[in-house]
């Protein structure tokens, strides 16, 4: 089914007819679509598993209701498929996503031009007080960033943090390196030079990468330091995750950091990478949820994962964030906000692992359940901080 959405760079409206297909794979496989909608799927690390979203005609808005949102490309495929089953349920509701990329999600957010953005990163403090009605940050599913590579012939490649760094600061420049080697004893590395490809706009996805990189390498943090968008020292650009990954394909040779969901849809190997216990760890659900364990989400949602503990944890994972506002004139359009938010965190939820992500922990979703409920005074997820047996209210 995964196959059915397409992370080459290819037009909205492919995008979304390829969503659809694989949201009516889920209808007729039974998953969250299921006629008793309780539906479950094995979850790691304790993630939310049997929340339930709201009865089938609780939802009145009064008439059709469409919400425009836009930003982060990491979980694009997720939200599509999110809000397309949705609107399968609530016929008036119409949600569209752009996946512009963090930056400009946020950009567009802050002026009030869409109604809600999407961010891979938190907003800093400094974004956030330039949002008029205020925002609210909501971590609505988590993932890994792979280091994808086309190396023919080369399977189960192993980077040191050294490694890794050193590639993208363009201080390793061949695959037969002597220290990639070190860690690879019977790899056939090829005498090939390495292409980098990294994203051309601002990037939540960028943002997560890089501060990693600066936390783990002093003359990273240094030379290039961290941010949605950097001055990098060598590569390719390209546009969106799927971009990335279109690139990626097509040039051998070559090594970038793309959400896990689009290397694995698109068949791309990725590497294992050495964490701070010193252990090289694969991406996979199970090491990203074994990260997230490692970490406490505070009070105001945000958490930056530069650098987790734990042998088990798989380095590069982050939270990504649907941005609300606070205040929404159109008391129709907060509420329409809220059932949104709330699908994401019950029905939702169970589409995660399929699709490539990671579903929130429960404590996380329990948190985020009670930060929603102030979006709107007229729409309750009940259960009061629950993710269990949510249904709105009318």
């Amino acid at each position: 089914m995964l196959s059915r959405y397409s992370v080459t760079n290819i037009s909205c409206l492919t995008r979304t007819v390829s969503v659809l297909a694989l949201s009516l794979s889920l209808a007729a496989c039974g998953g969250p679509q299921a006629e008793n909608g309780n539906t479950t799927s094995e979850a790691p690390g304790g993630a939310a598993k049997d929340a339930t979203a709201s009865a089938p005609g609780k939802l009145d808005l009064g008439g059709k209701v469409s919400l425009n949102g836009a930003g982060a490309t990491f979980p694009a495929p997720l939200y599509q498929t999110w809000f397309q089953a949705l609107n399968q349920k609530n016929p008036n509701l119409q949600v569209n996503y752009q996946p512009v990329g963090s930056g400009a999600g946020i950009e567009q957010f802050t002026k009030g031009l869409v109604d809600f953005g999407a961010s891979d990163v938190a907003m800093t403090d400094e974004e956030i007080k330039k949002v008029q009605n205020g925002v609210l940050l909501l971590p609505m599913t988590a993932g890994s960033i792979v280091l994808a590579y086309n190396l023919p012939g080369v399977e189960g490649l192993k980077l040191t943090r050294d490694v890794y760094t050193g590639i993208f600061l363009g201080t390793i420049k061949s695959w037969n390196d002597p220290k990639i080697a070190a860690a690879n004893p019977g790899a056939k590395l090829p005498n090939t030079p390495i292409t980098i490809v990294h994203r051309a706009e601002g990037s939540g996805t960028t943002g997560v990468f890089t501060q990693h990189l600066s936390a783990i390498n002093p003359e990273w943090k240094s030379k290039v330091g961290s941010g949605k968008t950097v001055n990098w020292p060598v590569g390719l650009a390209a546009k969106g995750n799927d971009g990335v990954t279109a690139q990626i394909q097509q040039t051998q040779g070559s090594i970038g950091y793309v959400e896990y969901a689009y290397a694995k849809n698109s068949k791309l190997n990725f590497a294992a990478l050495e964490n701070k216990a010193k252990q090289f760890v694969a991406p996979s659900d199970q090491s990203a949820a074994k990260t997230l364990e490692s970490v406490t989400l505070p009070g105001n949602l945000r958490a930056f994962i530069t650098d987790p503990d734990g042998n088990e944890s798989y380095p590069l994972v982050t939270y990504t964030w649907i941005l609300v506002y606070k205040k929404y004139p159109d008391a129709i359009k907060a509420k329409a906000v809220e059932a949104m938010i709330e699908y994401g965190l019950t029905e939702g939820q169970k589409m995660a692992i399929q699709l490539g992500y990671v579903p929130l922990p429960q404590t996380v979703v329990k948190k985020v359940i009670a930060a929603a409920d102030a979006i709107s005074p007229d729409y309750k997820i009940s259960g009061g901080g629950s993710a269990t047996g949510a249904s709105a209210s009318k």
